[in-house]
């Protein structure tokens, strides 16, 4: 029963995440139903609201997230080679194209920050280490990384979607982006912190802003 349960929830957060990005945060949850292809009392047994399913989402991803960077850190030798397999496995999560979409939404209280420094210590963890080693540009900040990964991964508009279609040519300018990362060359500024991305994108009176 538990793993019948785990696996539909698997399904609707899969099928959300789908429906969001493609119709934005305010698509009817009945389209996410119909995609997860489970009944509506499945959906709203476990997600009461539209607040509860996009917290549920953004959390899952932040969690997946924080698994995909701890894999590349203990099964990648090089710190390089595992910042690179962080990124592309992050585009494969969708999550730069997906918070963005649903931060209109999104309520963030001490819990989903929590959550969300988990991740950035794990993603900073391989950024640093990469850094460290010289294999990247010591100017390149956590914020920088995230939104570099949010332009790059983000779908094609209308008709240019189609040249995207597989999903290679994400992947493929993740790696042009990165060989920029490279340590050669000058400075180019200072580094964007994450701390900056999160206070600009943040809400007045949204706890844990800036954290």
């Amino acid at each position: 029963m538990r793993a019948d349960a785990e696996r539909s929830r698997r399904r609707i957060l899969d099928a959300a995440c789908e429906v969001f990005l493609e119709r934005g945060p305010d698509a009817p949850l009945d389209a996410v139903v119909r995609r997860a292809g489970v009944g509506p009392g499945t959906l709203y047994r476990r997600f009461p609201d539209r607040e509860a399913l996009v917290r549920a989402l953004v959390t899952d991803l932040l969690g997946r997230l924080t698994e995909a960077a701890e894999e590349a850190r203990r099964e990648e030798g090089d710190p390089y080679r595992a910042l690179r397999r962080f990124v592309h496995a992050a585009a494969d999560l969708r999550m730069g194209a997906a918070i963005v979409v649903l931060l209109e939404r999104l309520v963030v209280d001490e819990e989903l920050v929590a959550v969300r420094r988990g991740a950035v210590t794990a993603v900073e963890g391989l950024l640093g280490a990469a850094r460290d080693a010289g294999r990247v540009r010591a100017d390149v900040g956590m914020g920088d990384l995230v939104l570099l990964c949010v332009r790059v991964s983000r779908p094609l508009p209308g008709a240019l979607a189609a040249l995207d279609a597989d999903g290679a040519l994400v992947h493929r300018h993740l790696d042009l982006a990165l060989a920029g990362l490279a340590a050669v060359g000058g400075p180019v500024g200072v580094p964007l912190g994450f701390d900056e991305v999160i206070a600009a994108a943040g809400r007045p009176g949204e706890p844990g802003v800036g954290e």
